[in-house]
């Protein structure tokens, strides 16, 4: 299979179900965005890190293929008349959400009460991990702007949402395990 289609050559791709649409499609911009946070969750899980965690993060990298095809998918496509699923698209569960709340909720019992915002940094692991945490928030912005456009599973968005939580406790967890400092956030005063 020839990695190049040449179809793409004219600004234009194709969603799963063929319809093609523009690059810059919010429906593109969104699955995208997707796919770089999970080349971002890549980064993090090659650190020097834990092995629970490294295979949490590996379910999160499956989970956000899921989330690809399904932002990749043509809505009128997906379904038949009769409402019966035409196209074989995964789903996300409420199980899924329910593992990175337990996943947080374990992190959080090790970690000392925050009580200022932390800003970003203090080693290179959590620093990648601040990074995949921003692109997520991205993603679930232009999920956002899509699911106004087109509905899709909004288990989708609760999903992303999330996972900008399990990965900001994880860059927390990340700077006690790697005795790095977390530098609080507090406001210059004005004189």
């Amino acid at each position: 299979m020839k990695i190049y289609t040449k179809t793409g050559d004219k600004g234009t791709t194709a969603l799963f179900g063929g319809t093609r649409v523009p690059k810059h499609h919010i429906r593109i911009e969104s699955y995208g965005t997707v796919d770089e946070l999970n080349a971002h969750i890549g980064l993090v899980k090659d650190q020097n890190i834990d092995t629970p965690t490294k295979e949490i993060l590996n379910g999160i990298q499956d989970r956000l293929f899921t989330i690809g095809a399904i932002l990749a998918t043509d809505p009128e496509k997906a379904t038949l008349k009769s409402g019966k699923q035409r196209l074989n698209i995964p789903k996300i569960s409420k199980e899924d959400i329910s593992l990175l709340e337990r996943e947080m909720d374990k992190m959080n019992e090790q970690l000392p009460e925050m009580t200022h915002f932390i800003l970003p940094g203090g080693h290179q692991s959590v620093s990648f991990c601040h990074i995949a945490r921003c692109v997520c928030r991205r993603a679930e912005r232009m999920s956002t702007a899509l699911y106004e456009i087109e509905a899709f599973d909004d288990m989708v968005l609760m999903y992303l949402n999330r996972l900008s939580d399990y990965l900001f406790v994880l860059a927390r967890k990340l700077s006690k395990d790697l005795h790095a400092e977390e530098v609080k956030w507090t406001p210059k005063k004005e004189d």
